[in-house]
C-alpha cells in the first residue's frame, strides 16, 4: 500500500474531528419573547364597536348600555369576550367590571313611573313615599330601580351579581335641576344592584357630580361607594390623582382614575 503514513494521519485527523464533533455542546434554544405586561386597564363600550382593542390589559370595564340609560351596547358580548381573554389581573381591580349610563329624564322619558312599581311590574319599597307620576324623588327612585332592573335582566349580562357595576354620571345624559331627584335615581339603582348582591361604584368628575347630584344626605346609600374619576391628562397625572383627588361622596375612596391616549380610555388602579 502506498503512502501509509499519510493515510494514517488522515484517519487520525478524521477520528479526532468526529470525537470533537461529538463532544461539542448542544446549541441553546432561542429565548422566547416574554409576555407584555401592563398595570393599566381599559374601558370600552359602543364607540369602540369597530375599533381594534388592546391585546392585553390589567383589567377592563365594559359598557352595558349604549350611551343612554335605556339602551344596550350592541357589541357587549364581543367586548366581554375580549375582556375575558385580554385581561391579566395585574391589579387589585376585578379583571372585568361593568358600567352603565344613568339619567333622570323625568316625564320626557320613554317610560316614567306613576306608582311604586317598576316598568316590569315589580313592587318597590320606596324610601321617598309614594310615587304619583311627579318628577320628584319618589318617582325618580322607582325610575332608578327600573333602569337597573333592565340592566341586569335584558342586556345580555349573565350572572349580574358577580360583577362590580359602575354608574356613569355625566352631563351628556339628561338630568333635572332637582339634585335630590337626581340622587334618588342613583339611589334606586344602587339599591337594586345591592339587592342582587352586586358591588357598585360611581364614575364622574368632581364638577359634573356636584352639578348633577350635589352632596348626598348623611344616610344616602351613595356615601362610601368607591369613585372612578375621569379627567387625568396622562398615566402620571392619573397616579397623582389617586392620592390628591377627593372621592365623589363622603367616606368613599378613589379606586380608579381615567385618562385618554391613542384614542382609547385607559385607567390607573389606585389600589
Amino acid at each position: 500500500m502506498r503512502y501509509p503514513l499519510l493515510k494514517a494521519l488522515s484517519a487520525a485527523v478524521t477520528a479526532g474531528a468526529l470525537v470533537l464533533a461529538g463532544a461539542a455542546p448542544a446549541l441553546a434554544a432561542p429565548e422566547q419573547p416574554k409576555p407584555v405586561t401592563t398595570s393599566l386597564g381599559n374601558d370600552v363600550s359602543w364607540p369602540q364597536c369597530d375599533s381594534p382593542l388592546p391585546k392585553n390589559a390589567a383589567f377592563a370595564v365594559i359598557g352595558v348600555t349604549g350611551g343612554l340609560a335605556v339602551d344596550s351596547n350592541p357589541c357587549f358580548a364581543d367586548q366581554l369576550d375580549w375582556a375575558e381573554q385580554a385581561t391579566t389581573g395585574a391589579t387589585a381591580q376585578p379583571s372585568v367590571a361593568l358600567y352603565v349610563n344613568t339619567a333622570n329624564p323625568g316625564r320626557s322619558a320613554v317610560w316614567w313611573p306613576d306608582s311604586d312599581r317598576t316598568r316590569q311590574g315589580t313592587a318597590v319599597a320606596n324610601p321617598y313615599g309614594t310615587c304619583d307620576g311627579g318628577e320628584g324623588a319618589a318617582c325618580a327612585y322607582v325610575y332608578g330601580q327600573s333602569v337597573a332592573l333592565d340592566d341586569t335582566t335584558i342586556r345580555g349580562v349573565e350572572d349580574p351579581s358577580s360583577y362590580l357595576w359602575w354608574l356613569d354620571v355625566e352631563t351628556m345624559n339628561t338630568w333635572q335641576w332637582d339634585r335630590g331627584a337626581n340622587r334618588a335615581v342613583l339611589e334606586g339603582m344602587v339599591d337594586h344592584f345591592h339587592g342582587i348582591g352586586a358591588e357598585v361604584g360611581l364614575y364622574s368628575t368632581a364638577l359634573q357630580w356636584m352639578w348633577i347630584a350635589g352632596r348626598p344626605d348623611e344616610d344616602s346609600n351613595l356615601n362610601g361607594l368607591p369613585s372612578w374619576l375621569a379627567g387625568a391628562d396622562s398615566a402620571a397625572d392619573a397616579r397623582k390623582m389617586c392620592t390628591t383627588a377627593a372621592p365623589l361622596t363622603a367616606d368613599g375612596t378613589v379606586a380608579m382614575v381615567q385618562f385618554i391616549a391613542k384614542g382609547l380610555d385607559y385607567n390607573v388602579s389606585c389600589r
